[in-house]
């Protein structure tokens, strides 16, 4: 067949199946149910849902859809001009004219070369978009499938204004790889909206249309085509460049809204999600994140996390988990329930205990001097942040300055499994083993703790003992508070941490945890200088800061309050910035009197104490060491533990081996017998050189009384 016939048997066959299409369509079916307008914008679904704060507005975007690309929909009045000329022109010339078939269209689709352009006119584009079974199969459409897409687009027209099935089409034709919509395409592509695309642009996005995963050599060439037929002033260079530029590297869209991407994460799954984060404190805090790991570079701090809550609801305010990636290799890491070791924030909670059992009182004096401990590891050495020692000082002073050697005294009177069991009760999941296992460390802070456990165990202080759940939704049937701390006792401690003047023995009286109104707050530092925290509490707010590395490199030169402490008080402050905050009122059971120190060993103060356990008047002076309830006054040993074996090692010989022997409380000058057998020496701890053999170890008193007693073997 020559090359003339073969055109007339072209054009033959469209005009028969044109007339066979129309003739099917006028006499036998309507096409079929077709969903409305807004049906289909109603069943949209963007592949990115969106996090909301507490006042509705969007705070972060986060892709949700693996599938595809797909952005907000786009009303028709948001997309440029420009976009539906082009879009108009290439595909379908007589759009507004038409009633959903072209028959024009179809004809000139038959004597035309097949890469110019196809008969499908856009509302037979959309109908497909809308009904998978109007696709092609193996490349091209069956007739059954055409004649079914044409009555879908007849039916379409009848149904739909024409600006409604452009808009539709816009928004659910595919321009590139996974991008579907005007949306994702203006977005991937050329980093604007829809509606600030340019004529260049829009030729180019138009000839992604007929072709998505054509070259960009292929799509230059189209679109510089499609330019003539609109007489629009750009040359074939230009549009080949701009086709180069933009489709020869990976596209990206890159989220316009993303200040709290780790609570995204947490909450969303494919809906929007409405949290309790208040949009512009977390944006604030934020920044200033940014702002101070910056100024903390040259100490060789990178990652950062704040979280600010509601003490009365539990709500989070701000969650910050890491900085916004200026300095952060791990930005996606979450600082807030990362693990890291707590140094002395735990603090507050034992002496907490201590006061609340009748141990101690905010007035007992603390020996800060040095302490050696036997464990079943070897020996605890504890030792102050500064290398030094105090001497006699209360608990006020002691806790207040962070203080490392009368922290631990006050955990051989309070007992380890008491606060390791507190500590759990408290919410400090990292408690997995038994007491033992952690030792006097843990006075120090060696438990892994989150910044979201820290903060709410502060919170617990703040609300006077009752413990609460934090939430980052409006959760309708909260877990009932609970009351896990004695109120007076919280009230003290509390107390304790807003004083200003006591903790100046550590930090100086004009220290950075300084606020002009009412705040109580500890820093904590970790072992090796990996963690840094600040966290505290005004009437209304609980803060908590960590700032450190997530690899683990140690920090150079940042202490509690040079670290974290800033942040705080930066943040601590924007809160407050136009209410101030009260001191909490004293609750029933607590008393005050002034008491006086011997050999003034603090200067004369009026004290808070638990009711009960104060001074019996102004005129008695505070004991000079700690003084205990009787229920709690008899000593007893610590170390060896009751039927403890303890193997002699052959490579180092006996003469070399020592063990020490330990009672609390230290203060008591008691006596060792051993076997029956009085040791020269007295007091704990007391060294002894093992043999082999059964042992029966005791300690009495100046009246012979034997005040406890352990076996243990040697061999």
């Amino acid at each position: 067949m020559n090359r003339k016939n073969l055109t007339l048997f072209i054009v033959a066959q469209a005009l028969v199946l044109a007339f066979l299409g129309a003739a099917y369509l006028v006499f036998f079916s309507g096409g079929g149910t077709q969903p409305s307008f807004q049906q289909v914008k109603d069943s949209y679904r963007p592949s990115e849902a969106v996090l909301l704060d507490r006042n509705m507005e969007v705070i972060h975007e986060l892709r949700v859809d693996a599938r595809g690309r797909r952005l907000a929909w786009q009303p028709l009045k948001d997309i440029s001009p420009a976009v539906l000329q082009a879009i108009i022109h290439i595909e379908d010339k007589r759009f507004y004219t038409h009633h959903g078939v072209d028959v024009f269209a179809i004809v000139s689709s038959a004597l035309k070369s097949a890469a110019r352009r196809g008969a499908s006119t856009i509302t037979m584009q959309l109908a497909s978009a809308l009904n998978e079974g109007f696709r092609p199969k193996k490349g091209r459409r069956s007739f059954a499938q055409k004649i079914s897409q044409i009555k879908a687009a007849l039916a379409l027209e009848r149904r739909w204004s024409k600006d409604e099935i452009l808009e539709a089409y816009l928004n659910l034709v595919t321009y590139r790889g996974e991008l579907t919509g005007i949306g994702a395409a203006s977005r991937g592509l050329f980093d604007r909206e829809p509606s600030g695309l340019t004529q260049s642009q829009s030729l180019v996005l138009a000839a992604l249309v007929g072709a998505p995963n054509a070259s960009y050599q292929a799509i230059g060439t189209r679109a510089c085509l499609f330019a003539k037929g609109l007489k629009w002033d750009y040359s074939c260079e230009q549009i080949r460049q701009l086709a180069y530029e933009t489709l020869s590297v990976p596209y990206q869209i890159r989220s316009r809204i993303a200040f709290a991407p780790h609570v995204a994460r947490l909450l969303i799954k494919n809906a929007p999600v409405v949290s309790t984060l208040d949009g512009e404190l977390q944006r604030v805090v934020l920044e200033r994140l940014d702002r101070h790991l910056i100024a903390l570079k040259d100490g060789n701090v990178s990652d950062g996390a704040v979280l600010v809550v509601e003490n009365k609801t539990g709500e989070i305010l701000a969650y910050v988990g890491n900085g916004g990636g200026v300095l952060s290799s791990a930005v996606k890491v979450d600082g807030v329930r990362a693990q890291r070791q707590a140094g002395s924030t735990l603090k507050p909670f034992l002496y907490e205990l201590a006061l609340e059992r009748g141990f101690l009182t905010a007035a007992s004096i603390l020996d800060d001097s040095p302490l050696r401990i036997q464990t079943t590891s070897g020996l605890f050495i504890p030792q102050n942040y500064e290398k030094d020692f105090k001497g006699q000082v209360s608990v006020r002073t002691a806790l207040s300055s962070s203080l490392n050697v009368p922290a631990v005294r006050v955990l051989e009177i309070a007992g380890l499994e008491a606060f390791t069991d507190r500590l759990r009760a408290l919410g400090f999941n990292g408690l997995k083993e038994d007491a033992e296992f952690y030792g006097y460390a843990i006075a120090l802070g060696s438990l892994d703790v989150t910044l979201l456990e820290l903060v709410n165990a502060y919170r617990t202080l703040a609300n006077g003992g009752v413990m609460g759940e934090l939430t980052l939704t409006d959760n309708p049937a909260p877990a009932k508070p609970r009351q896990i701390l004695d109120n007076r006792a919280a009230y003290i401690i509390s107390n304790i941490l807003s004083d200003r003047g006591a903790r100046s023995l550590t930090f100086g009286f004009e220290n950075p945890l300084s606020t002009r109104f009412w705040t109580a707050v500890k820093t904590g530092t970790s072992k090796d200088m990996r963690d840094n925290w600040c966290v505290g509490y005004s009437d209304r707010y609980t803060v908590g800061v960590w700032v450190g590395n997530f690899s683990g490199a140690p920090m150079r030169d940042v202490s509690g309050v040079t670290g974290a402490a800033p942040l705080w008080v930066d943040v601590m402050s924007y809160l407050h910035s136009t209410a101030s905050s009260k001191a909490p009122a004293p609750p029933p059971g607590i008393t005050s009197e002034i008491i006086r120190f011997e050999d003034g060993v603090e200067p004369d103060r009026r004290e808070v104490f638990i009711k009960g356990t104060e001074p019996n008047s102004g005129d008695k002076p505070a004991p000079a060491v700690v003084r205990l309830n009787r229920e709690y006054e008899t000593p007893h040993i610590t170390y060896p533990p009751s039927d403890t074996i303890i193997s002699l090692d052959p490579d180092i010989g006996e003469a070399n081996q020592i063990v020490v022997f330990q009672y609390i409380p230290q203060y008591e000058r008691l006596t060792w017998t051993l076997n029956g057998e009085r040791l020269s020496s007295q007091g704990s701890p007391r060294l002894w050189r093992p043999k082999k053999g059964n042992y029966t170890l005791s300690i009495v008193n100046s009246e012979k009384i034997v005040l406890d007693t352990v076996s243990f073997q040697v061999r």
